[in-house]
């Protein structure tokens, strides 16, 4: 017997570029041309002068040029180097909290980005209590849905398939969800201490069982947990505060009724994706959720006592020190990586299975992947901009092969979302966090084995390590509305 089945691949993903002139960006050929019409107009004047200015406009223009292999400029780097000084220098880079604390009065709060965030509960229309994540400098509010996803294992092709479709309608009508932002998926992996299996297990013994079965439960208890994994997948989906018919933007109360009116509707999206019964998370458990993130060794005393009360207020690290290329927590150390470049060409729907699975040489693995949606009056413009701007770089006589690429890629997408495609910004980042300094090289050269196989580029998020670490935590951080770059800088950028 034959069969016509193929399967399918995935791709036509695109990195935003503004139009310009070679390398630089709308930016930098805006300041090109306005320093070459002063020269042209000093030049006729004084020629010396002229000659000064176009020697100055080379050196103004040179850190625009150069670039390093994941396409960061010179100016970039440096502007992020004479930051992270600055901010060394005044202390930005450390955190201490607790009743030694001069910030945080005793209580042990989250730092740098979640400073002033606050955990509110609510009730969705079914009853059911969810918690939201409000910051308050953004007016964003996030809720988290914990998700017990399917595993691709025994698991037909086609079955396969129909999830990622399933998955790619649920993104796509996250454009039609008025107020929503951004949204995040987190696959983060960590020892099993065995704890919720021992409780299970001896809860439901019965006290008359035979002998044998009881030491045979007992064998499982201590040896099953051993070596295992376990996998938690987190999706987080962040809104804005929505305005009134007066204009008025929506207080605290008003957002938490309407969010907790259509949870019931992201959750039944999401149950023909692969992502299995999910369920938002409640105030405790996403606040025991992020005090295991900052430290790892609390998981076990935690889930020792389930009845033990975790606030917001103390789920942040009693100490925190970012360095250049790391960022130590409490009882870990972590390193975090982002996305420079998307799988070139196309890809099958395995890419990413070895970099969320587990690794033996990370203790504790985060993959987040961020997704900013274009609402559908929005997404026409920028895929039509982006048709115009990739032509505009194919014309002339140094046109390369990519970009002929790049103007079918926008055309191909111009024409999906024509047809109803929805358009979505997207970045990956991934945390791997260990129990001392000694160990993050081993970490770091286990990502980027792991990044081959995913045909993915990734670049240590230096300087910025906590706000990145931060960042990739399932709670609603939209890192472009926490920049305080000028937009048409960050364009060229």
């Amino acid at each position: 017997m034959t069969s016509d089945y193929r399967e399918p691949t995935y791709g036509n993903w695109r990195k935003p570029v503004s139009p310009g002139i070679g390398r630089l960006g709308l930016a930098g050929t805006l300041i090109l041309m306005v320093g070459l019409i002063l020269i042209t107009l000093i030049a006729t004047v004084s020629l010396v002068v002229s000659l000064a200015g176009a020697v100055v406009l080379g050196l103004v223009m040179l850190p625009l040029v150069i670039q390093d292999a994941h396409g960061r400029t010179a100016l970039q780097s440096l502007t992020a180097r004479l930051t992270w000084w600055s901010g060394r220098a005044q202390g930005w880079h450390l955190y201490r909290s607790g009743p030694l604390s001069v910030v945080s009065h005793g209580s042990c709060r989250l730092p740098g980005l979640l400073a002033q965030s606050r955990l509110v509960e609510g009730r969705d229309s079914y009853g059911r209590p969810f918690a939201l994540v409000v910051i308050p400098s953004t007016k964003h509010y996030t809720v988290v849905f914990e998700c017990n996803a399917e595993g691709a294992a025994l698991v037909d092709q086609s079955q396969i398939d129909t999830w990622v479709s399933h998955w790619g309608q649920w993104m796509a009508s996250l454009s039609y969800e008025p107020g929503l932002v951004a949204a995040s998926v987190t696959i983060e992996t960590a020892p099993d201490t065995g704890t919720r299996l021992r409780e299970e297990i001896y809860a439901n013994t019965d006290p008359n069982a035979p002998e044998l079965a009881r030491q045979a439960l007992d064998e499982i208890v201590w040896n099953y947990p051993v070596g295992s994994a376990r996998v938690s997948t987190r999706i987080a989906v962040t809104y804005a505060a929505l305005p009134q018919l007066g204009g008025k933007r929506r207080d605290q109360d008003a957002m938490v009724r309407e969010i907790g009116m259509r949870i019931p509707g992201l959750v039944s999206g999401l149950s023909m994706t692969g992502a299995g019964s999910a369920r938002a998370l409640t105030a405790k458990e996403l606040a025991r959720a992020v005090r295991i993130a900052y430290d790892p060794d609390a998981q076990t005393v935690l889930e020792a006592a389930e009845d033990q009360e975790t606030s917001w207020e103390d789920a942040g690290p009693v100490a925190a020190q970012e360095s250049w290329d790391h960022y130590v927590h409490d009882s870990g150390c972590s390193i975090t990586w982002g996305m420079s470049e998307a799988p070139r060409g196309e890809v099958l729907s395995n890419v990413m299975t070895g970099l969320v699975a587990p690794h033996h040489d990370i203790a504790r693995k985060r993959v987040t992947f961020l997704y900013r949606p274009h609402d559908p009056a929005s997404a026409a413009r920028i895929v039509e901009r982006d048709r115009r701007d990739s032509r505009f770089r194919l014309d002339g006589a140094a046109s390369a092969a990519r970009n002929e690429i790049d103007v079918i890629k926008s055309d191909q997408s111009a024409l999906e979302e024509a047809r109803g495609a929805g358009v979505i910004r997207f970045t990956v980042l991934v945390t791997a966090t260990v129990r001392s300094a000694e160990e993050l090289p081993v970490a770091a050269a286990a990502v980027d084995t792991l990044t081959g196989p995913a045909r993915l580029r990734l670049r240590q998020m230096y300087g910025s390590q906590a706000s990145a670490f931060a960042a990739a935590l399932p709670l609603g951080i939209v890192l472009p509305d926490h920049l305080q770059v000028p937009a048409l800088v960050r364009e060229s950028l």
